[in-house]
């Protein structure tokens, strides 16, 4: 009984001395700055694919030998896939496939905006898909020349999507898949 009488002084001695007076304070609020580096463009070009672009330096390319291409952006865990496609009697078929790309994202999507593009010099016509919400994808474009050349390109994430965390890695992809479209020359 002497030993519970001690266990019991001990463990009141510590709880009363282990609570001070000082003031819990909440932690600050703060948020996520995510920083990425400025963008300088290069030219990416291939033998063998019938099309060169510019590309963001910080990205890089793995490419195939039937032009599909990966731009794979390391630090963001992002990959912009790249699909070409010659065009042979093929074109509302390829244009059917381009649109329903983005539209398949329809269900987790809150927004699906798009964005006719039109390069006469270049002859290169199409359309850009931003989609807002968790959808798998959240940019997508397909361009064509009408005659010989289709190219369609999708944005994805190794990541679950949550469209509030990954937004600014959207957006500085976005921007890349716009120079993309807007330096593209068929070859």
């Amino acid at each position: 009984m002497h030993t519970t009488i001690k266990l019991i002084l001990i463990s009141c001695f510590l709880i009363l001395t282990s609570c001070g007076n000082e003031d819990v304070l909440p932690k600050p609020s703060a948020s996520l700055a995510l920083q990425y580096p400025d963008a300088t463009y290069g030219t990416t070009t291939t033998d063998y694919c019938p099309f060169v672009f510019e590309l963001n330096e910080y990205a890089r390319v793995l490419s195939k030998n039937d032009c599909s291409m990966k731009i794979e952006y390391p630090y963001m865990d992002a990959t912009v896939y790249l699909t070409y496609n010659k065009v042979d009697d093929n074109l509302t078929q390829l244009l059917i496939d381009g649109q329903k790309l983005s539209y398949k994202h329809n269900i987790k999507a809150d927004v699906i905006k798009d964005y006719p593009f039109m390069n006469e010099k270049s002859k290169v016509y199409g359309m850009m898909y931003e989609v807002e919400g968790n959808a798998a994808s959240n940019a997508q474009f397909y361009v064509t020349d009408s005659t010989n050349h289709f190219l369609t390109a999708s944005l994805y994430f190794d990541t679950r999507p949550n469209y509030d965390s990954i937004l600014p890695a959207v957006d500085y992809v976005k921007k890349d898949m716009i120079n993309l479209l807007e330096t593209l020359q068929w070859k």
